[in-house]
């Protein structure tokens, strides 16, 4: 079976089939990512939801996750489309505001306070410093050649900084896959079905800053078959 990387070499940069295929499966975006986050939605009640109907049987606040999810990743098709997305903090803390709207404790801009990641040693920036490390990570990203290490260096680095009061993996997420896309290539998604080893390589990332390990994960998570089409 050919490597991931091989495969991907294949891939002919395409913005508008990637916004194709990605808008397609937004509903499965959106599913992942909230099954990530511990919130049992079925794929057909994330569908549902995306429509704009409720469905019973869950909390309120769980449902504001999955709508908040979709209403992002429309606003990140729109920009890519338009030519709008960017690295910037602007930009971000514009996504942030639909992605995290009344589950984070603030939403649209930085945090305001010190906060820790459960489980690890490692402590974020703290708040006076966090315009510079993200505009450090931006300047690094700018020299990074490959289109996937750039991505998933922005991912990462997103996370380890905490930017934000919460939902910081989604946001480091959808902005990994601004990047992506922009450039014509398919969104990565990444299966809920690999929460754990997913939980298990970040602690280790957070503790050490080592993206090697979380780096070749991810690659690991690129949907084969979207490759393909997208080689075709």
């Amino acid at each position: 079976m050919a490597t991931i990387d091989s495969l991907i070499s294949g891939i002919k940069a395409n913005r508008e089939k990637a916004l194709m295929l990605a808008k397609r499966e937004v509903g499965v975006l959106v599913h992942d990512s909230v099954l990530l986050e511990g919130i049992n939605f079925t794929l057909p009640e994330v569908n549902t939801l995306l429509e704009g109907i409720t469905v019973g049987g869950h909390k309120l606040s769980d449902q504001q996750v999955a709508v908040n999810q979709g209403n992002a990743w429309r606003y990140l098709f729109s920009a890519v489309k338009n030519g709008d997305f960017c690295l910037s903090i602007e930009f971000v803390c514009a996504l942030h505001a639909l992605a995290g709207k009344e589950e984070a404790l603030e939403w649209g801009r930085f945090r305001s306070g010190m906060v820790t990641i459960a489980g690890s040693e490692y402590l974020p920036p703290k708040v006076v410093d966090l315009p510079g490390k993200f505009n450090e990570m931006v300047a690094l990203a700018s020299n990074i050649d490959d289109i996937y290490d750039k991505a998933i260096h922005v991912f990462l680095t997103m996370a380890r900084n905490q930017f934000f009061n919460g939902v910081n993996k989604r946001m480091g997420r959808l902005m990994m896959n601004g990047i992506l896309l922009s450039a014509g290539y398919p969104a990565l998604n990444l299966s809920a079905k690999r929460k754990l080893e997913f939980n298990e390589l970040m602690m280790r990332f957070y503790d050490s800053g080592d993206e090697a390990e979380m780096n070749t994960f991810m690659r690991s998570c690129i949907d084969r078959q979207i490759v393909e089409i997208m080689s075709e």
